[in-house]
């Protein structure tokens, strides 16, 4: 195994691990309410009595940010994403992404950070799986096939 030593960036890498643990550590501190993605977009189809606004909020902010970053930092700053794979694909996997964060209970990142946070044994649970599953992929795709 190697590393890819030009897109290696551990120290953004940790800076954006760092932010995201902060903001999760300060919403459910000044919110008493968990960080979940998940959750939170759900709330949006099932709307609640005062629930609505912080939660159209957040989004905007999740989707703005990169563009506000984007437009604030110099060009060639980042590399443009590059996806290889059709709009049928794409459509499917984020289909089945979505049916895999509600039979689990949350996404990866909400289990990771906020479950293995607050200690949940579910959240444990489900990151292995999800950590083990990729360790198999991986395995699979680069040795097997």
């Amino acid at each position: 195994m190697t590393i890819d030593w030009v897109n290696f960036t551990p120290w953004t890498s940790l800076a954006g691990g760092l932010l995201l643990g902060l903001a999760a550590a300060l919403f459910v501190l000044l919110n008493g309410r968990v960080l979940g993605i998940t959750g939170i977009v759900a709330g949006l189809f099932r709307p609640q009595q005062g629930g609505l606004d912080w939660r159209i909020a957040l989004i905007a902010g999740l989707l703005l940010a990169p563009l506000v970053f984007g437009w604030l930092t110099p060009e060639g700053f980042l590399p443009a994403p590059r996806i290889d794979a059709g709009l049928g694909l794409v459509i499917v996997a984020g289909l089945l992404v979505g049916f895999g964060t509600r039979y689990g209970s949350g996404c990866t990142s909400g289990h990771g950070v906020c479950g293995l946070s607050r200690l949940s044994l579910r959240s444990l649970v489900a990151t292995l799986c999800f950590m083990g599953a990729g360790f198999a992929t991986v395995f699979v795709i680069r040795h097997l096939l």
